[in-house]
């Protein structure tokens, strides 16, 4: 893919005398496109995710970053990415504002470019501003998970990275900030790579799936060859399994 991003080419990564891990792998990523990695567990996203924003090192092959080979200890080229974990991984000791703008603040960046930018964000993520006071215990996990995207998208990098952002919310947060993330990932026009296991949440996010299994690319579609042309009885059963699985309005 000429215009690719992100490209992993022939990526391997094992782990343990036994071997296992993920790979070869060869995934390219289009500017401005949502891909959603998808699979049970264990089947190698987050460890190919680590991969892509170098937290983790093949073994063999190659991971490109704007046609560059991906170098881990490069800081510039580590803030082109943003990351949000699950949860939100903010650090206790610091206020939701303190959080979002931590980056920010240690590269020195002048108070009002910071305020400019965090109150832009803070809207843009629907998080109310008397938010930004609380410390993290005091937030709910959908405000958790608005200011860790807040801090994410802080640099304005490139690549927005996501490890099962939702998981652990319940059904109506969770169904809220998924319409709110995707209107912000079509607002902003990055790359995005979401992890998730749900198949019908990676259908909304994303035109593309990735499907692992056993730390291989299984299938990579749309969700209809998914349903409509699975790859394999693996892909079949993955599919089949979800059962309440409703295709966004106009795919069906």
């Amino acid at each position: 893919m000429r215009d690719a991003v992100l490209d992993l080419r022939g990526v391997v990564k094992r782990f343990g005398a036994d071997g296992e891990g993920v790979g070869p792998i060869d995934l390219a990523l289009g500017a401005g496109r949502t891909v959603a990695l998808i699979g049970p567990s264990g089947a190698g996203k987050s460890t190919v995710l680590k991969l892509m924003l170098g937290l983790l090192a093949p073994d063999a092959g190659e991971v490109r970053l704007g046609g560059a080979v991906l170098d881990p200890r490069d800081d510039a080229g580590r803030r082109r990415y943003g990351f949000v974990v699950q949860g939100g991984g903010l650090f206790p000791h610091l206020s939701a504002g303190d959080n979002a703008t931590l980056v920010a603040r240690h590269l020195k960046w002048d108070p009002g470019r910071i305020a400019s930018r965090l109150e832009a964000l803070r809207a843009l993520t629907r998080l109310p501003a008397a938010v930004l006071e609380r410390f993290p215990a005091e937030l709910s996990g959908g405000q958790a998970q608005r200011v860790s995207l807040v801090r994410a998208l802080f640099l304005d990098p490139e690549l927005l990275l996501l490890d099962e952002p939702l998981g652990a919310l319940d059904p109506i947060t969770r169904a809220e900030l998924q319409e709110d993330l995707r209107r912000v990932f079509a607002d902003l026009g990055k790359t995005v790579v979401l992890v998730t296991h749900d198949l019908a949440e990676a259908a909304f996010f994303a035109d593309r799936l990735v499907l692992l299994r056993d730390g291989r690319v299984a299938q990579d579609g749309s969700i209809e060859d998914l349903v409509r042309s699975p790859a394999d009885g693996f892909v079949a059963r993955f599919v089949g399994a979800h059962r309440a699985l409703r295709l966004p309005e106009g795919r069906a």
